[in-house]
């Protein structure tokens, strides 16, 4: 069993309570992997943990970024969502390493049921305004453009919330 932080969307919330399960986006997930864990010098695994829940919130504004860009899947509620990162912690197993990625890059071997499911880590409304000038500049920042750099940054120093699995419907009802 390997604990995997798997970046969402909030439409994708949406459908794992509605199915009772999901697939992540290209089966692609993050956790503490070897690869991980050479690459820092020090910190016990609540820290690393941290790095990897960091990184798939940055996968999540891309993906946010992403489902803008497309006007959103066909026949997805996504119209009149909020913008906010959010991440799904899930315990799984065949979780294959794929450090040709990056260091804490896994590939799920399917979907995920909500029964695996540990919690949910998504940004609060404060965050809005911060999450949404990142997405613009996004791929920006992957090439090193520093002001865009410091824009993504702005939105990864907002926390994200963590809410317990049975809490998602109710927070979702409420968005």
């Amino acid at each position: 069993m390997v604990r995997v932080y798997i970046p969402a969307t909030l439409a994708m919330l949406q459908r794992l309570v509605a199915d009772q399960s999901m697939h992540a986006l290209s089966g692609t997930a993050f956790a503490v992997t070897p690869t991980l864990r050479e690459s820092y010098a020090e910190g016990d695994d609540d820290e690393l943990a941290e790095v990897a829940l960091r990184e798939a919130a940055l996968a999540s504004l891309r993906l946010l970024a992403a489902e803008e860009a497309s006007g959103g899947d066909p026949g997805d509620d996504t119209e009149g969502l909020p913008l906010r990162r959010a991440v799904l912690v899930a315990d799984v197993e065949g979780a294959t390493i794929r450090p040709d990625l990056d260091d804490a890059v896994v590939r799920l071997a399917g979907p995920v049921a909500v029964g695996d499911v540990v919690a949910a880590y998504i940004d609060n409304a404060a965050a809005e305004p911060a999450v949404k000038a990142a997405m613009a500049v996004v791929d920006l920042a992957d090439f090193g453009d520093e002001d865009a750099e410091l824009t993504v940054g702005d939105a990864q120093d907002h926390d994200l919330a963590w809410y317990a699995t049975q809490e998602l419907p109710f927070l979702l009802e409420l968005l």
